[in-house]
């Protein structure tokens, strides 16, 4: 009867370890996506594609960080970012003004 709980505990974990990773890789795999069209965005708009913007994603929350000319361009980096599927909040770390050199 022992030997039966202690399998059936072995399989229980086993199977609730399986869940998790399945759904972690599935989370990678959203932030992968939200990664490639918060870049592709960025890159393709006129008025901040030039910007030097690093993008961090983790469970749908994205960083900006980076330089941007102007005010208007580190607004407008952040209303792109929002508009991508899957974006659940924006932190906009970007600076305003030329990058050092």
């Amino acid at each position: 009867m022992l030997v039966v709980r202690i399998l059936a505990l072995v399989v229980a974990c086993s199977l609730l370890a399986i869940m998790l990773a399945a759904a972690w890789a599935q989370q990678a795999s959203a932030d992968d996506e939200i990664y490639d069209q918060v870049r592709r965005r960025l890159a393709n708009d006129p008025d901040v594609k030039g910007a030097a913007i690093e993008v961090e994603v983790h469970q749908g929350v994205v960083t900006l960080r980076g330089r941007v000319r102007e005010e208007k361009h580190r607004l407008k980096a952040e209303r792109i970012t929002r508009k991508v599927k899957g974006v659940k909040k924006v932190i906009n770390e970007l600076r305003v003004g030329l990058p050092a050199e």
